[in-house]
């Protein structure tokens, strides 16, 4: 096979790199490699539902593309458990059924997640053992171990007769990440002595000098910190950090305090790591039931809700909704994460319950209380000193953190750099690297039970409602296009208090009026009466209450 005409089908004297999201954005990762005819997918993740998207809670990336050519997908490979990387395969596995490769850790989250949707039992799970090296379709891919802000972080070697590709996956350099092996730096240089056609590479902490930090820091800060705190002490951190945990539960020892989960997500990570022999030092963690029965200066409550999510522990603990757990003037929250950006609002009002309420507030921004799981400029340096990739291409970031990343990449000797947007089909092989083709891309919503694009109407219109309320008419007409009685407006989010009945009064009446005012063949087209009794509502409330509602009309024919 030789260079295809199809763009969607490489040939096998080129590499192609498709993301379909992560690209230009963090979050809602899924990338594509094509050779030979074939693709291999690397992450299918998911971001969330912020106030402007009323009713939806996860948003994960369009794979209409690859879905349509399903029978050239050869495998779905995981770097790590996060949400944002493996969130989607419960979703979006029965448009693909493909099989799908991961680390032992990462394989367990997965299997719990999909318990959810009956597919437990349908998804072909291959495990790879950390280091591992296996063949999927045209790729020879060797993992190779880095650190990150949860167990088991891979970086992804893919080669094939043309070269070698590496796909960082998220990363940091953390010389004692407390739990799990240190990241690889031999692997590493000896793939930079093979050589490296192009490197795929995290962005996310591009903008930031120096190192990202290591987690043992951050466990000797919290056993300092723990140890003048009086009360209980409430934490709130990534539910998938299990370094994190060991930490939290080293500093709660250390000042003779007893450690419990609160929230579902912290007990199921908990579960898949001890599953898998991680946290064997760490004595096994009390329910939040149990924990109100122990003194409040001898408890320390590791909950969910670090960005602020509404139904998550810590904000309902926040607004003294949690059946178990309260919290009293004199404690003490510590939010050991960083704020992913769009979710500050939402973080601000847990964090404004908590203080209103005399519950002192710690942050990332008082204390040091945390490190982040991504490289910074520092680092980045290093890899690209260890790799010396020909090519190298920023993902898992805005745009501003892929320019930066593309800048820091020249800077370290980097021949050539290339900023991919999602939808753009990359040859990375033969050089020089550039856009081939534009392909299908988008975002989805998982609205209720259903899949919906984010674009579809029905999200359209919950959107104007949440922005301008909603308003029905309803009138009633005979067989010759005259109303039998006066038309009746009600209205949602729209007016209230006394004046309402007035203000619908005089909508109807306007209605009233448009309709009459259609000739008498029009008024026998129902579509015709509906669009001008609609226009009508819309400008009546615009007129008066500078709202124009999204409008139902029901037209009823006797």
């Amino acid at each position: 096979m030789t260079s295809s005409p199809d763009l969607h089908r490489p040939g096998s004297d080129e590499i192609h790199f498709l993301p379909l999201g992560g690209s230009g954005e963090i979050g809602m990762n899924l990338n594509l490699y094509g050779h030979a005819g074939k693709w291999l997918m690397v992450d299918l993740g998911i971001s969330f539902g912020d106030e402007t998207m009323p009713g939806v809670d996860v948003i994960m990336p369009d794979p209409t593309f690859i879905r349509d050519r399903r029978d050239d997908l050869v495998g779905l490979v995981l770097t790590h458990a996060h949400e944002d990387h493996i969130g989607a395969v419960q979703y979006l596995w029965p448009e693909l059924r493909c099989p799908v490769y991961a680390t032992p850790f990462t394989a367990s989250v997965l299997r719990a997640k999909l318990v959810e949707r009956n597919l437990a039992t349908k998804v072909e799970i291959i495990e790879v053992p950390l280091s591992g090296r296996f063949r999927v379709g045209p790729f020879d891919v060797e993992l190779i171990t880095v650190t990150h802000s949860v167990l088991e972080p891979n970086a992804l070697v893919l080669r094939t007769p043309l070269g070698a590709v590496l796909h960082t996956g998220d990363w940091k350099l953390d010389p004692d990440p407390v739990v799990g092996a240190t990241t690889d730096e031999a692997a590493l240089r000896r793939l930079g002595d093979e050589g490296v056609l192009a490197m795929v590479c995290d962005s996310t902490n591009a903008m930031v000098p120096g190192s990202s930090g290591s987690e043992a820091a951050v466990r000797d800060s919290l056993v300092k910190l723990f140890a003048t705190l009086e009360n209980r002490i409430a934490i709130s951190c990534f539910a998938t950090n299990v370094a994190r945990l060991e930490s939290i539960a080293t500093a709660a020892a250390a000042a003779d305090r007893n450690v419990a989960l609160v929230g579902r997500s912290l007990w199921r990570i908990n579960e898949a790591a001890r599953a898998n022999g991680y946290l064997k030092d760490v004595a096994p963690f009390l329910s939040e039931r149990d924990a109100g029965f122990l003194p409040r200066d001898r408890t320390v409550l590791i909950c969910t809700g670090s960005q602020g999510e509404p139904r998550s522990a810590l904000s309902r603990i926040a607004a003294d909704d949690h059946p178990e757990i309260t919290l009293e003037r004199g404690d003490t929250v510590i939010f050991s994460s960083r704020e992913i950006p769009g979710n500050e609002r939402a973080i601000g009002r847990v964090q404004n319950m908590l203080i209103g309420q005399g519950v002192e507030v710690i942050t990332a921004d008082t204390e040091f209380v945390h490190v982040s799981g991504h490289p910074a400029r520092d680092e980045l340096t290093r890899m690209y000193q260890w790799v010396r990739p020909k090519l190298a291409v920023p993902i898992h970031g805005e745009i501003r953190h892929q320019t930066e990343h593309a800048l820091l990449a020249r800077k370290c000797q980097v021949p050539d750099t290339i900023i991919p947007e999602n939808g753009s089909i990359i040859r990375l092989v033969p050089g020089p690297a550039e856009v081939v083709g534009q392909v299908q891309h988008g975002r989805l919503a998982l609205d209720g039970k259903r899949i919906v694009p984010l674009d579809a109407g029905v999200m359209r219109g919950r959107h104007r409602m949440m922005y301008n309320g909603a308003a029905v008419a309803t009138l009633v007409m005979n067989a010759a296009g005259e109303l039998v009685s006066p038309p009746q407006v009600t209205a949602m989010g729209v007016v209230e208090g006394p004046e309402a009945a007035d203000i619908l009064g005089e909508v109807a009446h306007a209605v009233g009026k448009a309709v009459e005012e259609l000739p008498q063949p029009t008024r026998l087209d129902d579509e015709a009466v509906r669009q001008a009794a609609r226009i009508a509502v819309r400008r009546a409330f615009n007129a008066s209450q500078g709202k124009k509602p999204l409008t139902e009309v029901h037209l009823v024919r006797l």
